[in-house]
């Protein structure tokens, strides 16, 4: 997974071996990996697949060493995996990124759910119109 102009390939949850957006956000020294969502969440058994498979391969481009290859810059520097969201997640999802954020939260990566409005999309140092989500389900947002 090799960060490229986000211009010139498709992007989102969907598309699993596409690493979406990556920035470096230097007021809280956070190296940021983000993944895009538009459609609506509906605890549908193949969006819930393509979460996990995204998340999947977030986990293994910062895990195996491939982040730190890509941009050596940044090792050492704390990781956070966004979900930038254009829908808040419903109960079904919610459990599954909570399931995630403890998994992850091991390998002291951070995992956070933040509302967009479609403009931000592509951004993923813009704060989203919504902030984090009012997330239940143990908290999924911790923004």
């Amino acid at each position: 997974m090799v960060p490229e102009s986000l211009t010139e390939r498709p992007k989102g949850i969907a598309h699993p071996g596409v690493l979406d957006a990556f920035a470096y956000d230097s007021r809280r020294d956070t190296l940021v990996l983000a993944m895009y969502e538009n459609r609506r969440w509906t605890g549908e058994e193949s969006h819930l697949f393509q979460l996990q498979e995204k998340l999947n391969a977030y986990a293994s481009f910062i895990l195996d060493g491939e982040m730190v290859e890509t941009a050596p810059q940044f090792r050492d520097k704390p990781v956070e995996i966004q979900i930038r969201t254009v829908h808040e997640p419903d109960e079904i999802a919610l459990r599954l990124i909570a399931q995630a954020r403890e998994q992850l939260g091991l390998q002291q990566i951070t995992l956070d759910v933040v509302l967009v409005g479609d403009e931000e999309m592509g951004d993923p140092q813009a704060g989203g119109s919504g902030g984090s989500c009012g997330c239940g389900a143990g908290g999924c947002c911790n923004n």
